[in-house]
């Protein structure tokens, strides 16, 4: 698989989100199953494995995704390069404790459950508006030059809070919302990445699978911890409205020999040299699908072809790639833990 650059790191140019063999699509399989899935992206080609503290928090517990990846990658970790996320509240620096030793405890923390001595991409998983992120990047760095990471990036941010944090600490990556329904990146985001080199990590560059076709309109989703029921464009009523969409990559896929889903990581690899997409799932098949993305390559008059194909389109449903642990699209898991909870202690 070709390579590309995230500041100092070289990753395959498709990674592996890891998120679903704990927690977001519902019931997870056996962990054999997955660190399996995670081992046959590796032989696949894929170096660039994407987690986060968080992952598991709803059914099973904080951290549980970062074991998972981290017994999976133990045999060749030096060989890939792995990321993981965290939050950072205020009642953690209640008592005095400065940013810098927060963030190391959640940093340490993340250590032992990957099993491993450093992290190259270190993520703050979302801005707190009650926490400087400016001061977050002072602390990244130092993080940095202590060795503990590599690289450090942001996630769900607009341009003019990235450029500040830059300003700090140079920014590797920003890890956003972006596919051929979530467009609103193009705006600010891929423009001053490509100006200041920083990488645009897109999850969820599927769009939750609504971009394979293999999403129906009478489709059930599972009724604790899938993140499908919450996504704009899974409306039964947009699922409709966006049938253009899938009708437009159905047409690419058949000449192209390739999948709808492969089509759509094509086209965004075609178009910027700094993306590097993290699609995510918990099927081996769908997974290795994923991967095979980068054995497609649109020409450019195929590419032009289906971006203004795209570009007419109405686009029903949008979430939008700025958020803040006050405006978040997680608030939605909030019940869902809740009652989660509730039902483990009965």
């Amino acid at each position: 698989m070709k390579k590309r650059k995230i500041g100092s790191l070289e990753v395959s140019e498709i990674g592996m989100g890891c998120m679903g063999f704990s927690h977001g699509y519902g019931k997870v399989p056996e962990e054999a199953y997955s660190i399996e899935a995670i081992r046959k992206a590796y032989d696949f080609g894929c170096t660039f494995f994407d987690t986060a503290e968080v992952y598991g928090d709803v059914v099973f517990y904080p951290g549980h995704n970062e074991q998972l990846v981290g017994k999976a990658v133990k045999d060749f970790r030096k060989d890939i390069v792995l990321a993981t996320k965290f939050f950072l509240h205020p009642d953690e620096l209640a008592d005095g404790t400065s940013i810098y030793e927060a963030t190391r405890r959640h940093l340490e923390a993340s250590l032992k459950n990957l099993d491993t001595d450093y992290v190259d991409l270190y993520y703050l998983h979302r801005v707190n508006q009650d926490v400087p992120f400016e001061e977050v990047a002072a602390v990244m760095g130092k993080l940095i030059q202590e060795g503990l990471i590599r690289e450090w990036g942001m996630s769900q941010v607009g341009a003019d809070t990235l450029a500040r944090a830059h300003a700090i600490t140079p920014v590797a990556a920003v890890q956003n919302l972006y596919s051929m329904v979530e467009r609103d990146c193009e705006k600010d985001i891929f423009p001053y990445c490509l100006e200041h080199d920083i990488a645009v990590v897109p999850f969820s560059p599927i769009a939750s699978g609504f971009l394979s076709g293999k999403i129906k309109s009478d489709t059930e989703f599972e009724k604790v911890d899938d993140v499908r029921k919450f996504v704009p464009q899974l409306s039964k009523e947009n699922i409709i409205a966006n049938q253009p969409i899938l009708d437009i990559l159905a047409e690419f896929s058949e000449k192209k020999h390739a999948t709808n889903a492969q089509i759509s990581l094509a086209w965004m690899l075609h178009k910027y040299p700094n993306v590097v997409p993290i699609p995510g799932s918990k099927n081996q098949e769908r997974i290795l699908e994923n991967l095979g993305a980068a054995n497609v390559e649109l020409t450019d008059d195929e590419f032009r072809k289906l971006e203004t194909a795209l570009n007419a389109c109405t686009v029903y449903g949008h979430r939008g790639h700025v958020e803040t642990e006050q405006v978040d699209f997680g608030k939605n898991w909030e019940d869902e833990k809740k009652g989660q909870n509730k039902e483990n202690k009965q």
